[in-house]
């Protein structure tokens, strides 16, 4: 199938690189972490006390991204048929034992995960792979549809010498409609609940990237969607309920959004950043929540007294 122009204009772009003698950038992480907790920014990102410990989390994610990525490009860029010839358990197995094995040694050698943990990550992501296999055609394919994009920079200036820096999971183009869809792919072990779909800071993710692969490429923001697509690591069998192993879920990404993301990102600049790009220098607030004991600053008082709570 020929490759559209606007897909090969979009695929060969050159993107600015950020000087950080001069620059510093931001991502959505950031944004994410400074609406959680102000001072756990302030430590992360400007103090720069940085929490490289693994997790068996961080591994599988990147290792289920990587392998589902890769099969997506073969299914796209070549055929189908060479997407069902691809043995994914052992191109998982392969990414998920390499990744697990280059943290261990940055972990001086330490195991961050027990042998059993190892092997229930490992076929919870052979089931996943299984399942996204046999249900291809729901999820992908079809005449007309492109890949324009994995892993596709976004990188933007956003005030004097602060840019904007994030990449796009996966981004189909579908050329009867002229329309681009921007994914964003999420591994979770039980799926999103209500309280996920509604959180204004998880959707403010994919509508920045609808806001930021609009300028950055000049395709009309009609002709851009969004969508998460979540993989759940746990399902259970009910014929009254059936769990899917996908989950997909289209946030509200129109204009009264995508003015709310605008101001969210413009208060963020104001409170961290003075005109010139540089750190403001204050004082950012703790903020003390459930989510404290998931901070990596939570049992370290010298950088984080929750008794003198700002």
């Amino acid at each position: 199938m020929k490759k559209p122009q606007i897909l090969k204009e979009i695929q060969n772009k050159e993107f600015p690189k950020v000087n950080y003698a001069y620059q510093k950038s931001i991502s959505y992480s950031q944004m994410s972490t400074y609406r959680s907790c102000p001072h756990k920014w302030k430590l992360q990102y400007k103090d720069g006390h940085r929490n490289n410990d693994p997790n068996i989390y961080f591994t599988f994610g990147t290792s289920m991204h990587e392998v589902i990525q890769d099969w997506l490009t073969i299914l796209y860029e070549e055929s189908g048929v060479k997407a069902d010839e691809v043995n994914l358990e052992e191109e998982f197995q392969t990414k998920f034992i390499e990744l697990y094995q280059k943290e261990y040694k940055k972990f001086n050698n330490t195991h961050y995960s027990s042998p059993k943990q190892l092997r229930e990550f490992f076929e919870d992501g052979v089931a996943i792979l299984d399942f996204l296999k046999k249900k291809r055609k729901q999820y992908f394919g079809g005449r007309g549809w492109h890949l324009a994009g994995i892993e596709t920079p976004i990188v933007m200036n956003v005030s004097k010498n602060v840019i904007y820096k994030g990449y796009i999971d996966l981004i189909l183009y579908h050329e009867p409609t002229n329309k681009f869809y921007i994914y964003d792919i999420k591994t979770s072990t039980n799926g999103w609940r209500d309280r996920d779909k509604k959180d204004e800071t998880k959707q403010m993710q994919l509508v920045l990237y609808k806001k930021f692969f609009n300028e950055q490429f000049g395709i009309p923001l009609e002709n851009i969607e969004v969508e998460f697509f979540i993989v759940r690591r746990k399902v259970w069998d009910s014929p009254d309920f059936p769990i899917k192993r996908v989950q997909l879920h289209k946030p509200a990404a129109g204009r009264n959004k995508l003015n709310k993301a605008d101001k969210i990102l413009k208060e963020f600049m104001d409170d961290c950043f003075t005109p010139s790009g540089k750190y403001q220098e204050k004082e950012h607030p703790k903020i003390v929540s459930k989510l404290c004991g998931w901070c990596p600053f939570n049992d370290n008082k010298e950088l984080c007294n929750k008794d003198m709570t700002l």
